[in-house]
């Protein structure tokens, strides 16, 4: 194992300083090589890895960004536990910009991402609630103590991008009751359930979307991203030592009772491509 704790996020994110005798390590799996090469060192006393979700330089834009290979290369690492940043937008007045959001639910809006590593296998994981309950309650308490403006809960709309929405679109949005807007979280999440890996996301707002009938500006986010990674990196030196060793959420057992397709059918190459995430059950 290289590490327990993995963060998603952008390269703002990562913080030198927490980190100690920091490695990088370049990775392969079945699904091609992950955004970027990924960090890993001992992180307020716990094992760390840290992944670009973009990529250096921001080279992925969010349809492109290598999902697959990102959450098998961290499960091979060893990761139980992932830590998403993602910056996103607001669709509620209530949701001001600079919050912090810890979202519930996610509703998918993609159109082009495969959302499962199961192509080869029929596979059903149950993904009712796609953030891991345990994670997120330790997560709040953390912000809550820091004394950010945060709101535990809420359903977290993810979009293709790379571009915003019409002014249609975050207008239907609203009206469905989707509290956040964003363009990384799927297949994120469910690609960590079916992983078996604990999922959060701390959700950094950067702009009221279009709904107000203001353009988004996109230096504004950018500047917006920017005060929120530090409040991030305290998050994180604060929130990594709180994660407890032992995990006693569903989401370690997701594939328990998921795996439909008979094993004397599953090829020894699909067991051998698959194996750190089914070979338990089979």
């Amino acid at each position: 194992m290289e590490a327990e704790i993995a963060i998603i996020g952008g390269t703002g994110v990562y913080d030198p300083e927490a980190f100690e005798d920091a490695k990088e390590i370049q990775i392969d799996t079945p699904f091609g090589k992950p955004s970027d090469s990924i960090i890993v060192g001992t992180f307020e006393g716990r094992k760390v890895a840290f992944l670009p979700r973009h990529g250096r330089g921001h080279v992925y834009s969010p349809t492109h960004v290598p999902y697959r290979a990102n959450i098998f290369a961290l499960k091979k690492l060893g990761v139980k536990r992932i830590i998403s940043v993602a910056a996103v937008g607001s669709l509620k007045e209530e949701i001001k910009p600079l919050d912090i959001v810890i979202p519930s639910q996610i509703y998918d809006r993609t159109k082009f991402r495969v959302s499962t590593f199961f192509e080869d296998i029929v596979v059903h994981v149950g993904v009712a609630d796609p953030f891991c309950p345990e994670l997120s309650k330790i997560a709040a308490e953390v912000i809550d103590e820091l004394g950010y403006r945060y709101h535990l809960g809420g359903t977290y709309v993810c979009i293709e991008g790379p571009q915003f929405s019409t002014k249609a679109e975050s207008e239907t949005y609203r009206k469905l009751g989707f509290d956040i807007i964003g363009m990384t979280a799927v297949p994120e999440a469910k690609l960590a359930r079916e992983a078996e890996i604990c999922y959060v996301t701390i959700a950094t707002v950067t702009d009221y979307d279009v709904w107000r009938g203001e353009p988004v500006d996109v230096a504004m986010v950018i500047e917006n991203a920017k005060k929120n990674e530090e409040k991030v990196r305290k998050i994180l030196r604060k929130l990594i030592p709180r994660i407890p060793e032992e995990r006693r959420c569903e989401c370690k057992d997701a594939l328990k009772y998921a795996i439909t397709t008979d094993p004397s059918r599953i090829s020894r190459d699909v067991k051998e491509k698959l194996g750190i995430l089914i070979s338990k059950y089979l």
